[in-house]
């Protein structure tokens, strides 16, 4: 129990924080941004219509579909990890994941569009929002749990069984 409380708080609170940067964002609509520190990083406003670097652009349905998939797979896998020290970075980066796909999830629905208005201009990076660090942050911190801390052992929580108990 103590798992799904520390979970629903932190998806929650991650959540909240996407959600009010967004709402920020939103007061730099129409100007020319803000610039955080000259000719690095600003604030832009953009409404951004695909996915990350503005692939599939205008397939709302698809992307609000895959990300259900997703959230549907990641919210399975939380659920099957144990609540043991070992597995709570991974619980955390799941939680982290679920956060940032529901944050963009809920602009394609409410919007239409995701809000983005992170811009690193010195390199001139594509334009981000607060989920979408959570939802990188977190694969990539999990390719390297995955790599080189959990063993084959510890990733059979994740292993799919058939009715009978055998694996698949």
């Amino acid at each position: 129990m103590k798992k799904y409380i520390f979970g629903l708080a932190g998806f929650i609170i991650l959540l909240a924080a996407d959600r009010l940067t967004k709402l920020a964002a939103l007061s730099i609509k129409g100007t020319d941004g803000i610039s955080v520190i000259k000719g690095v990083f600003s604030f832009l406003y953009l409404e951004n219509h695909g996915a990350a670097f503005g692939v599939l652009q205008n397939q709302r349905f698809f992307l609000l579909l895959l990300t259900f998939i997703i959230l549907v797979v990641v919210i399975a896998a939380y659920i099957k990890i144990p609540f043991t020290k070992r597995y709570i970075p991974m619980g955390m980066l799941l939680i982290l994941l679920v956060a940032g796909a529901t944050g963009n999830m809920i602009d394609r629905i409410i919007n239409g569009y995701v809000i983005d208005f992170l811009y690193f201009e010195l390199i001139d990076f594509p334009i981000f929002n607060v989920a979408d660090c959570y939802v990188v942050v977190s694969t990539v911190i999990a390719a390297f749990l995955i790599m080189f801390y959990y063993n084959d052992e510890d990733l059979e929580v994740f292993r799919i069984r058939s009715r009978k108990g055998e694996e698949k």
